[in-house]
């Protein structure tokens, strides 16, 4: 008995699966299985069929045949066994007994067929046989199986401790932070019963106002802006309001207590000092501060091309002393004839149109002093076309693969300018949970409220004019993730704009004068 192959045709003569067991070209198979529906016969009740050189062993399955090529001189009732013994597979593999359903399980019969008959000749197998040796289970498999589940099950469980015990941790210490201050508040409450039981109605020491109280409210805010080394003082009085501020303050802690117990990533921002206030402010120390500030809107096209280059530019002038008022500046322009320049109306537009010097039409009225802003002295406009102006460009390309979306962006910066604290932020599909970022050049954080993956560059100079971002979500369409807005600051500007000199009216040295240049965004979009 040899078995040449074993196949599933229709009965239109379509080849569906064949498995063949002995070494035979294609082409001689193709043409064994194209003779056999011309070779059936209406009517016969034998289900085999014979021509010169092989037998035909077939079982009519719905509308399939299940068919055994043979040579003539295998044994046709061991053909006939094993005809039954895959007519008893077909079905447990395959779901629907039509073309489709044997197209999909085509693989699983094959492994099935190769169980049954080996090198053309019958094993002696059944069909619970057959299926357990192709579902190959493994005790040894299944051991290892549940032993790496129940390390990754530990692993949770510690993971999940040690989360509890951090949380405890917190909220003991918030606790005991909350008792040391109701403990304060308790002190400082009786000795205010205490002063006040000792004094008259009439008395003007003010001992309720200037003793304990005021002590407390300095404690507590000692306690809020989680000052260290430093002993509060309780003779300094503090704000109005500031008991208010700090009941304030407590629910602000309760309600960012519940949004991290919710999962919000929730970053501790320390209350700055009034020192410290001042300070982040950078007042000018010198006596005069002239400040060169553009602002850049972009609406790129994310398909390639620009829809808006605008730039808008001012000088400000800020003095701090009367007595240096009285002043005209001298600029440099870098020359673009792009760039329209407008004057303040107060200014002596002939002078600067001839001499690039801006100065009051009243000389004997002084620059006004005492504004944080600064005085506009000039203003300037630029509009353009040209796209290589354009200080940097976002390129998104997302693309659907399955159940995920492959979304890869790029930035490529211009030699113009070096910028400073670049982000990117690309908005992002509603999502149960963060994107997962592939690769990046440079930082990424997730803003779970708003859905939307910002990407930060701190600087971008000639070392990295250019970098990318590839991060997976699940399938969205492309339009879900633009418009992408971008931010950053660089200390150049498209007008070269520099004050050269500040001019005394009253004659003398000049004065000492310092100088600010920046180039921010305001609307910086790909759409």
């Amino acid at each position: 008995m040899v078995v040449l192959a074993a196949s599933v045709v229709s009965k239109s003569g379509k080849v569906l699966v064949s498995r063949q067991f002995v070494d035979m070209s294609r082409m001689r198979i193709e043409g064994l299985l194209a003779a056999f529906p011309k070779l059936i016969g209406t009517g016969k009740q034998h289900t085999y069929v014979e021509t010169e050189n092989v037998r035909y062993v077939y079982q009519p399955i719905e509308a399939l045949y299940l068919l055994l090529v043979t040579n003539k001189q295998s044994n046709i009732l061991e053909d006939l066994e094993t005809l039954r013994l895959l007519s008893k597979l077909v079905p447990e593999y395959s779901l629907s007994l039509d073309e489709e359903g044997i197209c999909k399980t085509a693989f699983e019969l094959i492994f099935a067929f190769d169980e049954v008959i080996s090198l053309g000749h019958k094993e002696n197998v059944t069909v619970a046989q057959v299926k357990q040796y192709c579902e190959m289970e493994s005790h040894e498999e299944k051991l290892h199986k549940l032993v790496l589940q129940s390390k990754i099950n530990e692993t949770k469980d510690v993971m999940k401790r040690k989360a509890s015990e951090i949380d405890k941790s917190k909220i003991e210490k918030n606790k005991g932070d909350k008792g040391g201050f109701m403990s304060l508040q308790s002190m400082g409450s009786g000795r205010i019963e205490s002063k006040f039981s000792d004094m008259s109605i009439s008395s003007s020491e003010g001992g309720f106002g200037s003793g304990s109280g005021f002590g407390l409210t300095t404690d507590v805010d000692s306690f809020s802006s989680k000052s260290k080394g430093r002993q509060p003082s309780s003779a300094t009085a503090p704000p109005k309001g500031l008991g208010m501020k700090l009941g304030k303050t407590q629910r602000t802690n309760q309600f960012l207590e519940s949004l991290k117990a919710e999962g919000e990533v929730i970053l501790d921002e320390v209350q700055p000092k009034a020192g410290q206030s001042r300070s982040a402010a950078a007042p000018p120390t010198d006596p005069i501060t002239l400040t060169v500030e553009e602002k850049l809107n972009v609406t790129l096209r994310r398909d390639g091309g620009m829809n808006n280059f605008d730039v808008q530019g001012q000088l400000s002038l800020q003095i701090l002393n009367q007595e240096d008022g009285l002043i005209q500046v001298q600029i440099e322009t870098g020359g673009n004839p792009a760039i329209l320049f407008k004057t303040h109306p107060n200014m002596i537009k002939e002078l600067f149109a001839n001499e690039n010097i801006l100065g009051l039409k009243d000389p004997s009225r002084p620059f006004p002093t005492g504004d944080a802003a600064g005085v506009g002295l000039l203003k300037w406009r630029m509009q353009s076309g040209d796209e290589s102006m354009v200080p940097l460009t976002i390129n998104c390309w997302p693309s659907v693969s399955g159940n995920e979306t492959f979304v890869s962006i790029e930035y490529e910066a211009s030699s113009l300018f070096d910028l400073r604290n670049v982000v990117i932020s690309v908005p992002l599909p509603a999502l149960r949970e963060a994107p997962s970022v592939r690769q990046i050049d440079g930082e990424w954080r997730y803003d779970s409220r708003n859905s939307i993956l910002e990407w930060s560059i701190l600087l971008i100079d000639n070392s990295n004019r250019s970098g990318s971002m590839e991060f997976v979500v699940p399938p969205a369409d492309s339009s879900a993730f633009f418009p992408i807005s971008v931010r950053f600051s660089a200390t150049s500007t498209y007008s070269e704009l520099k004050v050269a000199n500040v001019l005394p009216l009253r004659g003398g040295p000049p004065p000492k004068f310092s100088q600010r240049t920046q180039l921010v965004t305001e609307n910086y979009q790909v759409v």
